[in-house]
């Protein structure tokens, strides 16, 4: 009996294993159609895909200096974010997220969003295949297009037509800004308006880009 659950279980891992190379490969290439967190929007979907050369620079800036200062650097996973993450929260701390560019991509196209161990460790594994297959620049291009940015809206392109009423090729830094801003809570999180803390928030990213631009800590996805 062991030896059979054995042989199952190393069947589905392959099987796992498998499609999961298929998906990869086959989305460095072609636009990811769907995901889960659109398909689960009961406020339905509006998106637009744009490949990355269609997408204003300032908006690359303004996610990298939000989310993942060391996009470029790493290779999927922020290990010292990580570890003050888990510092700060055992100590009771307000819950700080360690989450890269590149494992918001991988939870967004390939998986749902929630907790557990579980999905935790098909982002990894998913991060580490789409860090290996698709590199930087297919990385933050698919971020772009997927991003939740709205309600019901989806990626750079359809943010910045809701918003500005231009396309996400002509964003200034300031909205751009906002636009980075909002990203972690779309739902709830003013990009026209913005007002208070979320405000200031805003024109810290602002600041913050120039140092991305100016550090070229961006180029890895122009290369």
């Amino acid at each position: 009996m062991a030896i059979k659950l054995t042989r199952i279980l190393a069947k589905i891992i392959l099987w796992f294993v498998g499609i999961s190379l298929i998906l990869v490969i086959a989305f460095k290439w072609i636009p990811v159609p769907v995901t889960a967190t659109m398909l689960m929007d009961e406020n339905g979907i509006t998106k637009d895909w744009e490949s990355l050369e269609n997408i204003d620079p300032n908006l690359v800036a303004a996610v990298i200096a939000a989310e993942d200062g060391k996009f470029c650097e790493h290779w999927g996973f922020d290990t010292e974010a990580i570890e003050k993450a888990i510092k700060e929260n055992s100590q009771g701390q307000r819950r700080r997220g360690a989450s890269t560019i590149s494992q918001q991509t991988a939870k967004n196209v390939f998986l749902w969003q929630g907790g557990g161990y579980f999905r935790k460790g098909l982002e990894a594994w998913f991060t580490f295949l789409i860090e290996s297959i698709w590199g930087k620049e297919r990385i933050m291009e698919v971020y772009l297009n997927v991003a939740e940015t709205g309600i019901g809206t989806y990626g750079a392109e359809a943010g910045a037509q809701r918003y500005f009423g231009k396309s996400a090729a002509r964003l200034s830094a300031d909205e751009a800004s906002r636009m980075a801003v909002a990203l972690p809570s779309p739902k709830t999180r003013s990009v026209t308006n913005p007002g208070g803390w979320l405000g200031r928030y805003g024109n810290t990213i602002e600041a913050r880009m120039r140092t991305v631009q100016g550090d070229g800590l961006a180029s890895c996805v122009y290369d």
